[in-house]
């Protein structure tokens, strides 16, 4: 038995010392008793709670979560059954009056037998008990929201984990949204649901929904333009040098309107003169295409501590809590060969995934490899309109091997090493090197004239909150 484990049966063991052990009425003790069940009420126990508020009566409970049931007769019970599935509780722990056990992961929920649904069932010798109780699945989460900054009558597509049956999204400003909310399919249900950007919202911040798992709450970045970088329509400057009608560098007259007609100028990351130019995105070419934030001199782009002021931690931010956003529009499905990587400063060579620019402990940068999957398979990528992408500032190479090495970076680390650049320009560039997954796997780059379109390049807090039943 691990440790995890011997400290969680102490602290329980310790929880049921207090309950009374007393005998049935119908004069059969614990542990032969088979006298009938009787649930007064369930408790839901917080083994790890320090303020002495050890436990609560609910209604209902969630997988993972510790019950204590006050009643009479559980001594003898042989099974322990929850919406049907079999469920572990330690017979040392169990008085006639008291069973505490704890609601296993796997256990059924929306896909429970109706006969057995919200049902806790104990079987002993002189039959099976049955007592009706909610059983919800795990808190819900969110995980993305997408576009994130949407205009009015946009589809939203939030995504997470235990969304089923949304029936209402609270938006900032308290809005809210109980029509054309769509959730998903069965056989995608809880991964996802959609809703119609409405008007009037004004604000940013987070959006709550509200659903038959209860409520999540998202990170404070739905219509959030604080910490706007570069949107190309004046909202950030764009920087650009050694422009040539064959080069790499992308300026204001490779910018295109929006073809979906929603954010205006947008960037074109690899340039129409490039896909019309035979040979310039040819496979195992690095540094294809490139498009920057102003840079030196800038102190927008020197001094980001500016980005974190509507944050509640600031600049204490942990990494793992800040997300580099932006949104992406591909048309046509795109797949095996091409990638984007970001930089978060200017001293790199996107030389692209697998790179040793990637597997450097100094560089801040990431590669965005939308149709490789992260068993190394591949799925052709395309969206039906501007999708956001949320890359969590720890995953750049630097933060990554922090992390690896326990240390826990925050958002003032980055700051720091950022206004110590050189050139902090950031980023974002078209690279169409091999992608190495081993030395077996290795998906060679070809020639590439992908419609790919970009804006909105953002830092946002993407912490989310998980509501307590507690």
């Amino acid at each position: 038995m691990n440790i995890k484990k011997i400290l969680y049966t102490t602290a329980v063991s310790t929880l049921i010392l207090g309950y009374s052990s007393c005998k049935d009425e119908d004069g059969s003790s614990y542990p032969e008793g088979s006298g009938p069940v009787t649930v007064n009420k369930v408790y839901l126990l917080n083994i790890d709670d320090t303020t002495g508020h050890k436990e609560r009566e609910v209604e209902f409970a969630r997988l993972g979560q510790t019950l204590r049931l006050d009643g009479s007769g559980f001594g003898g019970t042989l099974k322990l059954l929850v919406n049907g599935y079999e469920t572990f509780f330690n017979s040392a722990l169990v008085t006639d009056n008291n069973i505490i056990f704890s609601l296993s992961g796997t256990t059924p929920v929306a896909d429970a037998d109706e006969s057995v649904r919200n049902k806790i069932q104990f079987v002993k010798s002189s039959g099976t008990y049955s007592y009706d109780f909610v059983i919800r699945a795990a808190s819900p989460k969110i995980t993305s929201i997408s576009p994130s900054i949407p205009k009015i009558g946009e589809t939203v597509k939030v995504s997470g984990v235990n969304l089923e049956e949304v029936s209402e999204v609270i938006l900032p400003g308290d809005i809210s949204v109980t029509e054309n909310i769509v959730n998903a399919p069965e056989d995608e249900s809880g991964e996802w649901f959609t809703f119609v950007m409405p008007e009037g919202v004004t604000e940013s911040g987070t959006i709550t929904i509200i659903g038959a798992n209860g409520q999540a709450i998202s990170g404070a970045y739905f219509n959030d333009t604080h910490g706007m970088l570069l949107n190309f329509d004046g909202n950030g400057d764009h920087g650009f040098w050694s422009w040539s009608e064959t080069g790499s560098m992308i300026n204001d007259e490779d910018l295109v309107d929006d073809p979906l007609g929603i954010y205006g100028k947008v960037c074109q990351i690899i340039p129409q003169r490039l896909i019309d130019a035979d040979g310039q995105i040819a496979g195992g070419k690095s540094r294809a295409s490139e498009v920057w934030t102003a840079g030196d001199g800038n102190e927008k782009y020197r001094t980001l501590d500016w980005v974190a002021e509507n944050w509640t931690d600031g600049i204490s931010t942990p990494l793992s809590e800040v997300g580099f956003q932006f949104d992406i529009y591909v048309p046509e499905e795109w797949n095996l060969t091409g990638q984007i990587e970001i930089v978060l400063g200017n001293n790199y060579n996107f030389s692209g995934y697998g790179s040793d620019e990637l597997k450097s402990k100094s560089a801040m940068v990431y590669a965005y490899v939308p149709w490789l999957n992260s068993d190394g398979t591949t799925t052709a990528f395309k969206t039906d309109g501007w999708q956001t992408v949320t890359i969590p500032l720890s995953e750049f190479s630097k933060y990554k091997f922090e992390i690896e090495a326990k240390n826990t970076p925050l958002f003032s680390e980055f700051v720091e090493d950022h206004a110590a650049l050189k050139y902090p320009n950031i980023g974002m560039g078209f690279v169409n090197t091999d992608v190495k997954i081993s030395d077996d796997l290795v998906y060679k780059a070809d020639v590439c004239k992908q419609l790919i379109y970009v804006d909105n390049f953002r830092f946002v807090n993407i912490k989310s909150t998980t509501v307590s039943d507690f």
